[in-house]
């Protein structure tokens, strides 16, 4: 449990630190456009999808298994 939850928010971070150097580049950034420069790159969409992926099953499917 311990190791999920540290790579969950090692996930939160990396978001943060994305969004935070897209800001420095450009302050009239909305969400929308941050969103859509986030998730050009593969390894973002990717880190999406594991984090999608590990909310459902902690959360969603952990209390049927």
């Amino acid at each position: 449990m311990i190791v999920s939850t540290a790579f969950f928010v090692l996930c939160a971070a990396a978001l943060m630190l994305a969004t935070w150097r897209i800001r420095l580049h450009d302050d009239e950034a909305t969400v929308v456009d941050l969103f859509d420069r986030l998730l050009d790159d593969r390894t973002v969409r990717l880190a999406v999808i594991v984090v999608w992926w590990w909310l459902g099953w902690h959360f969603l499917a952990g209390q049927t298994l």
